[in-house]
């Protein structure tokens, strides 16, 4: 029944995971998990909380998909933290991360320096995206907009 139904609601709810997927997979898994340890939950019961989360999850996406503003809502836009040889030292106490976090996320990318990279984002995940410098340096900051979306605010990114 659960794979069905997780067949059903697509790879999104399995995916890399917003705030919101985080707690309705939290909340999924809450009622699974009662449902099979619980006697006074019946079966259709814990069918019914799994397919209401499920369908909620759905509808919060199309709804997202459909309207910005509700998408800026429920998710954080991305945010540029490393950019030229500069950190973006507001947006990352904002975000709550480190130097060191910063670092290690660059060496996890595969690159031996920050020296070797035009920008690290925090993606609306919480996942590092790491962007290659490039010798004339046209790989990021020209398309800044399009590369971490509309939610930035691109006055605070050092060199601009």
């Amino acid at each position: 029944m659960m794979q069905t139904t997780l067949r059903i609601s697509r790879s999104r709810t399995l995916s890399t995971m917003s705030a919101f997927d985080f707690v309705v997979t939290v909340a999924i898994g809450s009622a699974f998990g009662r449902a099979l340890t619980a006697k006074s939950v019946a079966f259709a019961e814990a069918v019914v909380a799994f397919g209401l989360l499920v369908a909620l999850q759905y509808t919060v996406t199309r709804i997202q998909i459909r309207w910005p503003y509700f998408r800026s809502v429920i998710t954080n836009p991305p945010s540029l933290l490393y950019f030229r040889g500069e950190f973006v030292t507001e947006a990352m106490r904002r975000q709550r991360v480190t130097k060191s976090e910063l670092q290690s996320a660059v060496r996890k990318s595969k690159y031996g320096s920050l020296s070797e990279v035009e920008a690290v984002v925090l993606e609306s995940s919480g996942e590092f995206s790491v962007i290659e410098s490039v010798e004339d340096g046209s790989a990021f900051g020209k398309h800044l907009d399009d590369q971490i979306g509309e939610g930035h605010d691109r006055r605070r990114t050092p060199g601009r």
